[in-house]
């Protein structure tokens, strides 16, 4: 069968984009590949423009192709390209569908089986049309199609293509992932024989023994093969064009230097537990094998599932400890607890106070970690951290909630922010308040490939040695004192006067300074950019990095670089967090917001070290903004002058925190303080935090008086 492309035209309809094709046909079935489309088309669901990568105006809703063809006697298949699909799509032909379009953000190039019979002598029409429009609005690309004449695995099997990913330091087989991208650009879906140790989807093979035979369509490809953050790519491209076997030996290496310190996800879910994403809970066994995580937190909802039997299953004991864990998902947020007890009961997850549910967490599985999950997200109408339940300059629960959570994502690779700061000023914030808790980064993965596990993680300070056998009594402990650094891309080490995350700097007597050294860490495939110092949630260094100078460092290690800060009259926390450009290619990409408040698109990669807190004060324990300011605030009672004076000598944070103390309390008891009673002695800094608490207040008013 060959195709005529003498008649193309858009139609009038300004909802869908018709294309219309006459076929001249030979013989009585179709032999050859043929074009249906050769373009890419912006569809749009929804009223509004999703990204600022698309143009304002989308060429249609849903997209026509018609044309004419010979019945054939035996399946067919359908190709086509898409990009950036969130939503429903549907591809039907004749009113049949085909099937949906893959949600899933990637560029991939994709295959449908066609029935037989399906396709008619004349007035032949494929369409392409969002399932429905009520959801939020979603800005596709989809076009390049073509008909095959044979069924799908006929298409994809012209090539076997052996790919063994090998370990450089020991020239042993490894668990990787392995990305085939045709022409260097989209994922491209291949045919695979089911085997247990692999997990596969579109331009993705996971390979749970460093092993894979791939079968592939004639074209040019990249092939990646990596095993997550803390290992090199190898990459090759190749050309096929006649069918037949290409071997191929790929090497990796680690180059993060991560000795001592647990790569963990915290945050894992699979569709056998969950009922929701794709990951089979075998897959999720090879995947976890192949992005190097090796504490892994098994989190599916409300449900307490133990991976070691499907992790024997399919063979992988030697790559990580499985946790059992639940995320306890609750009306007004969701709670991942771990490491529960075999025989513990479910909580109940049904309440919305807070109070019940860590009661009802505690009474049934007594798990000493609670994490509070992705909290400027909206799950059932509820936004913990949004300005109607939380003011964010000083921490403080508008519903009296308790912060009975000893962690707290900073980042959820599976649900980024347009703001990639803001949970980690939340998280500061807290700690500014007197609440110990860690940072956490973690992956949230439904999915094989989609947002994949371990792209967000945590490293918790750890005997590394034996993956398949980390002490999770020692993991534990080093959560809840803050032994914890966060990882999405990079990491970023860091010491006070020697000492790191999760421990007290406690400096001499007449010491007038102490020392920061930083170091931020990384594979090759990703960059640095910036790198700031916080004290006390404020940002008081910022560095810059103007090029490359991985080669004059040692292996892993992007930058370093060393603070000299003076010794303070009050204690402080320091935090560490450098930031680079997200991944754009498929083999890791890092993902645009999932509730953005932005068309933004740009992505980025992040490290983050723990809090390690500074005894300025000489008492041998970490004393929170929050403390400072309620002494002061009682001691001056209402001698506001001389609060003042010492509110000038205390930083920004103390600050607001004082003004949200005599806010609270009122003047005389009656009449509550406002902006207008902030003395003219007041330093910058005082009334700049005094400025940050009464933003938030009022962001917070007009939020809970919106209906």
């Amino acid at each position: 069968m060959f195709w005529n492309h003498s008649v193309l035209h858009f139609a009038s309809r300004p909802s869908v984009v018709l294309v219309t094709l006459l076929a001249c046909c030979f013989g009585t079935a179709m032999a050859d590949s043929q074009s249906l489309d050769g373009g890419l088309h912006h569809l749009r669901s929804g009223d509004t423009r999703e990204w600022d990568t698309f143009p304002e105006t989308a060429e249609s809703r849903e997209w026509e192709v018609r044309f004419d063809a010979n019945p054939l006697t035996k399946e067919a298949t359908l190709e086509l390209r898409q990009q950036d699909v969130k939503q429903g799509w549907a591809v039907t032909l004749n009113g049949q569908r085909l099937g949906l379009l893959t949600r899933d953000e990637n560029d991939m190039t994709v295959y449908f089986p066609i029935p037989e019979g399906a396709l008619q002598e004349t007035a032949n029409v494929l369409a392409i049309a969002p399932v429905n429009d009520k959801g939020d609005s979603d800005d596709i690309r989809v076009g390049e199609i073509f008909l095959h004449g044979h069924d799908v695995i006929g298409t994809l099997a012209e090539w076997e293509l052996d790919v063994r990913v090998l370990d450089a330091e020991t020239n042993q087989p490894i668990p990787a992932r392995i990305t085939i991208l045709r022409d260097g650009e989209s994922l491209q879906q291949v045919h695979v024989e089911p085997s247990p140790q692999l997990a596969v989807r579109p331009g993705t093979v996971y390979t749970s023994t460093g092993v894979a035979s791939i079968h592939l369509p004639k074209g040019s490809f990249q092939i990646f093969a990596g095993r997550g953050f803390e290992y090199s790519l190898d990459k090759f491209s190749i050309t096929l064009r006649q069918g037949s076997k290409v071997r191929r030996t790929m090497t990796i290496c680690r180059e993060v230097p991560t000795d001592g310190w647990v790569a963990c996800d915290t945050h894992i879910h699979t569709r056998t537990h969950s009922g929701h994403g794709d990951a089979s809970v075998q897959e999720r066994m090879v995947t976890i094998a192949a992005e190097g995580i090796e504490l892994a937190i098994a989190t599916d909802h409300n449900v307490q599932i133990d991976h070691r039997p499907f992790q024997k299953e399919v063979g992988v004991e030697p790559y990580f400890t499985p946790v059992i864990g639940n995320e306890v998902t609750t009306p007004s947020g969701h709670f991942n607890i771990f490491p529960v007890p075999e025989d513990s009961d479910v909580p109940n997850h049904q309440s919305k106070d807070w109070t019940e549910t860590f009661e009802r967490i505690e009474s049934a599985t007594s798990a000493p970690i609670i994490i509070l999950n992705h909290a400027r997200d909206l799950h059932s109408g509820v936004r913990p951290f949004g300005p109607d339940h939380f003011n964010d300059v000083v921490a403080s629960s508008l519903d009296g909630w308790p912060a009975s959570f000893n962690g707290m994502e900073v980042i959820n690779s599976g649900a980024t922010q347009s703001d990639p700061l803001q949970l980690f000023h939340d998280w500061m914030a807290l700690l500014n308040r007197g609440v110990s808790v860690s940072a956490v980064g973690s992956s949230d993965s439904h999915d094989v490939a989609r947002h994949f596990v371990g792209q967000g993680r945590t490293y918790l300070r750890c005997d590394d040695s034996n993956p398949g056998n980390i002490d999770v009594a020692a993991a534990v402990d080093s959560f809840q004192r803050g032994a914890a650094m966060v990882s999405y891309g990079l990491l970023c080490d860091m010491t006070v006067d020697g000492k790191g995350p999760g421990e007290l700097v406690t400096p001499n007597d007449n010491q007038q300074e102490i020392t920061v050294k930083a170091r931020v860490l990384g594979p090759h495939w990703t960059s640095v950019e910036k790198v700031w110092l916080f004290q006390n949630g404020e940002r008081i260094r910022e560095e810059r990095i103007a090029s490359d100078r991985s080669g004059e460092l040692p292996a892993g290690v992007k930058a370093t670089f060393e603070w000299k800060l003076p010794v303070l009259e009050h204690d402080v926390h320091l935090v560490a967090i450098a930031m680079g450009p997200g991944i754009e290619q498929s083999y890791w990409r890092t993902a645009k917001p999932y509730q953005p408040t932005t068309i933004e698109t740009k992505t980025n990669v992040l490290g983050c070290s723990g809090a390690v807190w500074v005894d300025c004060d000489g008492d041998n324990e970490a004393n929170p903004v929050r403390q400072y300011a309620e002494f002061l605030v009682e001691v001056h009672k209402d001698n506001h002058a001389e609060l003042f004076a010492d509110l000038n000598r205390m930083d920004r944070a103390i600050a607001a925190h004082a003004a949200d103390l005599l806010f609270r309390s009122g003047r005389t008891g009656e009449t509550p303080w406002t902006q207008s009673d902030i003395p003219p002695v007041a330093a910058p800094h005082v009334k700049a935090g005094f400025q940050d608490y009464f933003e938030a207040w009022r962001k917070s008013l007009m939020s809970r008086q919106v209906p």
